[in-house]
């Protein structure tokens, strides 16, 4: 039996629209259950939020034990790459106290939780001020943790290469176990000294959320429960995470044993810190084309990759005072994102330049008939129909140049 121990919050997004209460915990229980494992949700539910989880783990088949509170925390988002408005409870919940054999703990918003175990995995869980394990006095004789790169550099309180930092995780935190998550490069194991790299796989879309919760719960069961050393369990939770990435649901055993994805490939130089220069091509006439490009220019941004913004960096003008300067910006980029919804003149021609240099470039397209976009498909465009996708697909294409 795993008891997974952290919050279970309302996650609400505008577009796609999502209205739920999941993370990270109550996604942690159902990923467990999925494939038949045994667990138990320890968690804090109001009036509101315990009826649905009660029903989703009699329909998931995990066991419920939750403490009551007035109101549990939020987070509202208005695409899955924007920063989340939170929602924050008048009155901080109450700390949860859990000893058991097996347990797998993320951290939580504005409480802690005391866990004492023979087995633990910890995902902090937290973008802002995530805690060390050992901080609420928690203890494990056998610690893994499974953190991302920005929480391993607040664990730490300095930046280093992946390979040391993990080092210096396992030995403040005490642990045996260091899972590194490293986006497009997969996923750095610190296992007893030793280092080993997992890949992380290709999809056909991204669905964001949750998608480290179903890393950390995956690992933990594949780890804790049937056995698996760690690469091997951090090599399982990679392709999960990418299957759920993929379909939206969770996988079974059945299913992830179908399931064949294929590693995304990034080029040395890639791995050595260099980073692509993005083109982004698209309207910018009115207050919406303009918010998109500007989220799209922030979102590649926060993922590392340098871009070009027509409007950012040349903005406005006559035919004489632009094209010249975005011909050039083609011809020096690496790649190009081009939002080609209301299937702008400029954009349409702005791919078609690039394509004739042979630059890659991904489509994001929501809007439009496939038959308008057939020269861009035949042109082996990527075409992508969901914002979050579009991004990741350009950091990928871009990561193996």
């Amino acid at each position: 039996m795993i008891e997974v121990v952290g919050g279970v919050y309302r996650e609400l997004c505008m577009h796609p629209r999502w209205d739920r209460y999941l993370a990270s915990a109550g996604r942690g229980a159902s990923v467990i259950a999925a494939p038949g494992g045994a667990t138990r949700l320890h968690c804090c539910l109001c009036d509101l939020s315990h009826p649905i989880v009660e029903g989703a783990a009699a329909l998931e088949g995990f066991e419920l034990r939750a403490t009551a509170v007035a109101d549990v925390a939020g987070f509202h988002y208005t695409h899955w790459l924007s920063r989340p408005v939170i929602h924050r409870p008048l009155a901080p919940p109450p700390m949860l106290l859990v000893e058991a054999d097996q347990v797998l703990q993320f951290g939580m918003l504005q409480t802690q939780a005391t866990v004492h175990a023979r087995q633990v995995v910890y995902d902090p869980q937290n973008v802002e001020h995530p805690e060390s394990f050992r901080a609420s006095g928690s203890t494990a004789e056998r610690l893994a943790l499974v953190i991302n790169r920005h929480e391993a550099t607040a664990l730490l309180g300095r930046a280093d290469t992946p390979e040391r930092m993990a080092e210096a995780l396992a030995q403040q935190e005490q642990a045996e176990v260091v899972v590194i998550k490293r986006g497009p490069l997969g996923a750095l194991v610190w296992d007893h000294g030793r280092v080993h790299h997992v890949p992380a796989y290709d999809t056909l879309g991204v669905w964001k959320i949750g998608s480290g919760d179903v890393f950390a719960a995956t690992f933990a069961h594949a780890w804790m429960a049937l056995g698996l050393d760690a690469v091997g369990a951090a090599d399982q939770a990679s392709r999960a995470t990418a299957y759920y990435c993929e379909n939206r649901i969770f996988a079974t055993a059945p299913t992830l044993a179908k399931f064949s994805p294929v590693a995304l490939k990034a080029s040395d130089r890639f791995r050595d810190g260099w980073r692509p220069t993005v083109y982004l091509a698209g309207p910018f006439f009115t207050l919406a084309q303009l918010w998109v490009v500007t989220q799209a220019r922030e979102a590649l941004q926060q993922m590392g990759l340098k871009v070009f913004s027509p409007y950012h960096d040349v903005g406005h003008g006559s035919a004489e005072d632009v094209v010249d300067k975005d011909l050039q910006a083609i011809k020096d980029c690496d790649l190009v994102l081009a939002i080609v919804d209301g299937l702008d003149a400029g954009t349409l021609y702005e791919i078609g330049y690039a394509r004739a240099l042979d630059r890659p470039v991904v489509v994001y397209c929501e809007q439009e008939k496939r038959e308008d976009l057939k020269m861009m498909e035949g042109s082996a465009c990527h075409l992508v129909a969901d914002f979050t996708s579009a991004i990741y697909r350009t950091v990928w294409v871009g990561a193996a140049l």
